[in-house]
């Protein structure tokens, strides 16, 4: 289902109940509206400071890393620092069993030593700005969504082309509010990022799967990257003469440590949230799609888990990929979870029911959700099969959409012969098998089949599930077992040898053996019947959807304006605040909101590859060496604020009200996952760890002091109100 998203109203944002004040993910372009409050909280800088188009702040220390995770940058040549989950893939990329990162870490002893990282990419916002009239300008009443699509498209072209004319930068017009509002957002993307530091696997994924998205938290989810830029200055592609960014804006980092009750802040690129979801909607992640995904998600994870268990080799071929299954595994579970605790489908039914009152005789308002209820009846069936099919091929067994890489040569390799084009898609497929192979085991993704099909086929409506399954049935007596073994024991897309033989040796021949393969034949047979029996009434059912929500919303916003609307998360930058402070998410239960390196090791349970602590910080625990980055007796690891985030916080900056970087993002508390749809001022907690931990495992731990001297770090111990002040450069 396609979703927009929603413009912040400055009257609603200054009006709204006080109950919500740590609820919303604020554009930064209009902070100013929200000064004042965040002032009274503890905000000791200016909205300018945040965010200023005319002179550097904190907006141009906050990266976009990669496609999905936030990173700041915390030196004057261009360290960035994110979250080693963000940083994982690259990690693991790396790896070897010769030089295993992900469990031994990795510490660049010069500048020379950094890793580069091909596609990785880091992204800088030059400026936003609303763009709305100009966009709704052109569009005009009785425009099918196809011709209002189009009339964005190319109005949206037209001021992005217009804006970054002879700059350099990109450009590109965001929908707000299902297409209520438009932003115009321009940015500099810098494509040289480099591998600096990542902490041993027993730091930086201390807890494992048993602590992700639990509190008490001791995870020190941190890894380093450097930018790197031409000697003109400007974004380039990886080369060895590139130097690193000088940034316009680095952070400095407070030594000081929070305080329970201290106000806070944090700046990133929050994914994706659906607070405006009708009942209807709800009810389906609630009862159907969440449910659903966990399973299929369970079924993968126990086969993947117990072989990474078994093999190191398995563990670092495996390691990226299970943890992006798990991730999301675990939030749905608190998602369901919480979503029921709240009733949060009666909840919505409250609001819808007020609104019934509220726009009676108010077109078109007045009819939207009786519609929105028939189109999700309708809708479901086919949002079902979706979530199936895109659980199955593309987050299940490799093999399948490994086998559908090698449609267009199959498909085109006469035009691509006759064009000279052959021999560079036969050079792209050996060196995309290469990267797969050398991630892939072909025993744990068979297993993956047999424990996902039967799940699959027990819960797809039989009429939107590809015709190839019948083979099940018709040559395999029902078993998903014997069907899946003969699968693989045919497919030539299991076996790396196989593979490089045909390529090796193409001809029309070789395009007719993939035809017939069965692996190959199955993608395609999935790919086909999603898209001639499921995708074209979903996109049809969505689209109404779509324009459903687009007169809900306005609705929302117009019938209610006591109420705060914020804009929900659509990947671009957002600012929330709020305190430091602990919760009480259940009957009997209380979260402080501090872990400390003792919990760390309380935890400790030697050989475990969870909760397993390298010997130098134990060492150092005992002597109690905690250089300048201890408190007392002890070191703080990790601390939890009511600050609303969501995925693409991951890595995100969380700021003191000076702005000094105090801790680093990297989670939610279990009970605050449902925080997506519905949030809980109670019970709806950020993770950050501590920045004084990261640098004493850079400094105490990793040795990697080099890295501490290019930060600027400050004090205010003697008086909290000074003027920040470098102590060490």
């Amino acid at each position: 289902m396609k979703r927009s998203f929603i413009p912040v109203l400055l009257s609603a944002l200054i009006t709204g109940p006080a109950a919500l004040a740590h609820e919303g993910m604020w554009l930064p372009t209009l902070l100013q509206a929200i000064e004042g409050d965040m002032r009274t909280e503890g905000l000791l800088i200016g909205a300018e400071d945040i965010y200023s188009i005319n002179h550097g702040s904190l907006k141009d220390a906050t990266v976009l890393f990669g496609g999905g995770c936030t990173a700041e940058v915390i030196s004057t040549q261009g360290l960035i620092l994110t979250n080693h989950h963000c940083g994982f893939s690259a990690i693991q990329q790396h790896s070897s069993l010769e030089h295993d990162y992900l469990k031994d870490g990795f510490w660049a002893a010069t500048l020379a030593d950094e890793l580069p990282n091909p596609s990785l990419t880091a992204t800088f916002i030059v400026r936003m700005e609303d763009v709305s009239d100009r966009v709704l300008a052109a569009l005009t009443a009785g425009m099918t969504e196809a011709e209002r699509r189009d009339a964005v498209g190319k109005v949206g072209d037209a001021i992005a082309k217009e804006a970054t004319a002879g700059t350099g930068y990109s450009g590109v017009v965001r929908a707000f509010n299902y297409g209520n509002s438009y932003y115009l957002i321009v940015s500099e993307t810098f494509r040289d990022v480099r591998l600096v530091g990542a902490p041993p696997g027993a730091i930086g994924k201390f807890g494992g799967d048993t602590d992700n998205w639990m509190w008490p938290r001791h995870t020190g989810d941190f890894s380093l990257f450097r930018i790197y830029m031409g000697t003109d200055g400007k974004p380039a592609d990886f080369a060895l003469t590139n130097v690193p960014y000088a940034p316009k804006r680095s952070l400095a980092i407070n030594m000081d440590g929070v305080q329970a009750g201290d106000f806070d802040m944090i700046y990133g690129f929050p994914g994706s949230t659906q607070r405006y979801l009708s009942s209807y909607a709800v009810d389906y992640v609630m009862n159907v799609s969440d449910p659903l995904r966990i399973r299929m998600r369970e079924a993968s994870l126990n086969v993947i888990d117990a072989a990474m268990r078994a093999s190191d080799r398995t563990r670092i071929q495996y390691a990226s990929k299970q943890s992006g299954i798990s991730n999301s595994y675990k939030k749905w579970i608190g998602e369901v979870r919480g979503l029921k605790e709240l009733q949060a489908t009666d909840r919505k039914r409250v609001l819808e029911e007020e609104y019934v009152k509220r726009s009676a005789g108010q077109a078109p308002y007045a009819q939207v959700l009786d519609e929105l209820k028939g189109l999700y009846a309708a809708y479901t069936p086919y949002a079902k099969a979706r979530d199936l099919f895109t659980e199955f091929m593309y987050v299940g067994p490799e093999v399948l959409r490994f086998a559908d890489n090698f449609s267009k040569l199959v498909t085109t390799h006469e035009q691509l012969a006759q064009g000279g084009k052959l021999q560079e898609e036969l050079d792209r497929l050996k060196r995309s098998s290469e990267g797969f192979f050398k991630n892939y085991d072909a025993t744990v993704d068979r297993n993956v089949f047999k424990a996902q099909l039967p799940i699959y086929r027990a819960n797809v409506d039989a009429a939107l599930a590809p015709d190839a399954l019948r083979e099940v049935d018709t040559k395999h007596a029902g078993s998903t077992d014997a069907y899946t073994d003969a699968l693989y024991a045919k497919t030539v897309f299991a076996d790396e040898a196989r593979v490089r033989e045909l390529l090796d040796h193409f001809s029309a021949k070789a395009a007719k053996k993939i035809t017939a393969d069965p692996a190959y034949r199955l993608s395609q047979a999935f790919i086909q019947s999603f898209q001639e029996k499921v995708r074209p009434k979903q996109a049809e059912l969505g689209e109404r959807i779509e324009v459903g929500m687009r007169s809900y919303v306005k609705g929302l916003m117009t019938l209610f304006p006591e109420r705060t609307w914020w804009p929900d998360a659509n990947s671009t930058l957002r600012l929330s605040y709020g305190r430091v402070e602990g919760s009480d998410p259940r009957d009997g239960v209380t979260y402080k909101p501090f872990t400390t390196l003792s919990g760390i090791l309380e935890k400790y349970r030697p050989d475990d590859p969870e909760f397993d602590v390298p010997k130098k910080l134990r060492d150092l625990y005992a002597a109690k060496d905690f250089g300048p980055y201890g408190q007392g007796d002890d070191i703080r690891v990790c601390f939890t604020s009511s600050l609303h985030t969501t995925g693409g916080n991951s890595g995100s900056p969380v700021f003191n009200g000076r702005g000094e970087l105090v801790g680093l993002n990297f989670d939610r508390t279990w009970e605050s996952t449902m925080s997506d749809i519905l949030f809980d001022p109670a019970k709806c907690r950020n993770i950050a760890v501590d920045i004084r931990y990261v640098l004493f495992v850079i400094d105490k731990v990793c040795g990697a002091r080099r890295l501490i001297e290019e930060m600027q770090l400050v004090s205010h111990a003697a008086d909290p109100h000074v003027i920040p002040l470098p102590i060490h450069r």
